[in-house]
């Protein structure tokens, strides 16, 4: 990662310059959503190619198939991304009631708590005793400091539909490409098959890069990694139809 020049740093940290950042609303990352949708509508797309290619189905089982998981799968992650941060929002909110119940009934046990989790950050005698009493003075700042210092939780809000509808379309928009060559008629089975491969290589090692520069990671490394992950689901899902189709006796 490329590191800023000092005169860039300077600019960013003029008093006028942070308060403009602190008074922004936090950022709501919608990005691990995109590349977990991504990433796994290609596994299962190319995952049901592979599985057909390898039992010998024809291309018009394939894209059925395709598109038949593509649809379900990538509507059941998205109801389990959604459910997944709607239960962690709630787990939240009811961490942040606890706190409001315990300030309320035990006041002096909670100040004593945020003079030893402050304490052990270094700070004592006049100015522990300070840093106590200006959080205990606000009560949502208070709840807000022992839901990130006790329970290490981030107050952040958390959107599941957003979460849940970028999952989804990233999974449909990325899961599609392995099964556009089986809509080519003029191609045979294995040409399909080569070309949902090379496709599918290509889309697993953009999401790889496209962490890598969001996220300042060596692009190529980081495209490869992801590409092996992928190329591994779909080796399995290939093996696998070729032996079902050698043991349950299929033939096409």
């Amino acid at each position: 990662m490329k590191k800023p020049a000092r005169e860039s740093l300077e600019r960013e940290h003029r008093p006028e310059e942070i308060s403009r950042r602190l008074d922004k609303p936090p950022k709501v990352q919608t990005l691990p959503d995109a590349i977990l949708g991504g990433i796994d509508g290609c596994v299962t797309t190319f995952a049901v190619v592979s599985g057909a290619f390898g039992a010998g189905f024809s291309a018009t089982v394939a894209l059925v198939l395709g598109f038949a998981n593509l649809l379900a799968d990538g509507f059941s992650m998205a109801i389990s991304n959604y459910e997944s941060i709607q239960a962690q929002r709630e787990y939240i909110d009811d961490i942040r009631e606890s706190e409001r119940h315990h300030i309320d009934m035990v006041p002096e046990g909670e100040r004593d708590e945020i003079r030893q989790i402050f304490q052990r950050k270094g700070f004592d005698g006049e100015t522990l005793e300070r840093v106590v009493e200006v959080i205990s003075q606000d009560r949502e700042v208070w709840v807000d400091t022992m839901l990130t210092e006790e329970h290490g939780l981030q107050k952040m809000g958390l959107s599941p539909m957003r979460s849940a509808l970028t999952t989804f379309v990233a999974f449909l928009i990325v899961g599609a490409m392995p099964l556009l060559p089986y809509a080519v008629p003029f191609l045979d089975t294995t040409r399909q098959f080569l070309a949902s491969l090379l496709i599918a290589a290509l889309m697993f090692f953009l999401i790889g890069m496209m962490k890598s520069v969001v996220y300042h990671r060596p692009v190529f490394q980081s495209g490869l990694r992801t590409l092996l992950m992928g190329g591994t689901a779909a080796g399995l899902a290939f093996l696998t139809g070729h032996l079902a189709s050698i043991w349950f006796g299929v033939s096409v």
